[in-house]
């Protein structure tokens, strides 16, 4: 998947002299890959420079990522202080909330609940395995879930994650029979037109590593089953 982004096409959700969130497309990379295309990370260098008419690169800190076929919010870090203090909070969970949304063909277990799972990361294939109890090489995953909507097709879920694990909502509802709609490599029956998965980083709660204050950025998917 090779997608041209330019710094005209940033969305910025939130900036401050420490900070800045942008809204993720279909198929940017955050950082860097083996396949070469130009991440999110190095656009925003260039935007910044740009922006503040700086003689020499910007920085920018990558905080945390998404999956490339994944969209919504991302943060980086602007300052070296920002991406140390932003590293720590990342690292403990209880600081940090994030919530996402997914469309998913099959209703979960109940209206709302708690999956927990044991991944074991499958490196080539680039897929984790979910299982009902630990296993070698396993980690352990936790989310919360709560069905929002029933559609025509799909059923709308909200997500927060407990824990931080590869490719873990997308393993951990597959296990359950609840497919993210477009996720081929965990069981859709069919892609989406532009190549993506319909799951969402909604919604990203934190306190600011400077000014201390808690930070809530929302950002709705533009999915037509919403409409």
């Amino acid at each position: 998947m090779k997608i041209t982004t330019h710094a005209e096409n940033i969305s910025v959700l939130y900036e401050d002299n420490h900070l800045i969130a942008i809204s993720k497309r279909v198929g940017d990379i955050v950082q860097g890959d083996k396949t070469g295309d130009t991440p999110l990370s190095d656009i925003l260098k260039a935007y910044l420079k740009d922006k503040y008419n700086k003689p020499n690169e910007a920085f920018l800190g990558v905080v945390h990522r998404l999956d490339r076929p994944t969209t919504g919010i991302v943060l980086f870090a602007k300052t070296s202080k920002a991406l140390a203090r932003l590293n720590a909070m990342f690292a403990n969970k209880e600081e940090v909330q994030k919530t996402y949304w997914a469309l998913v063909d099959a209703p979960p277990p109940q209206a709302e609940g708690t999956l927990t799972h044991w991944l074991v990361r499958n490196e080539k294939q680039n897929k984790s395995v979910a299982h009902n109890k630990e296993v070698q090489h396993s980690k352990k995953a936790v989310l919360h879930y709560t069905v929002l909507k029933t559609l025509q097709h799909y059923y709308l879920l909200e997500i927060k994650l407990v824990t931080g694990r590869h490719h873990q909502i997308r393993a951990q509802f597959a296990a359950v029979g609840c497919h993210i709609k477009g996720d081929l490599k965990y069981g859709a029956k069919r892609s989406n037109p532009d190549g993506g998965i319909s799951l969402h980083a909604y919604q990203l709660a934190f306190v600011h590593p400077v000014k201390k204050e808690l930070i809530t950025l929302t950002n709705p998917p533009h999915w037509k089953e919403l409409t």
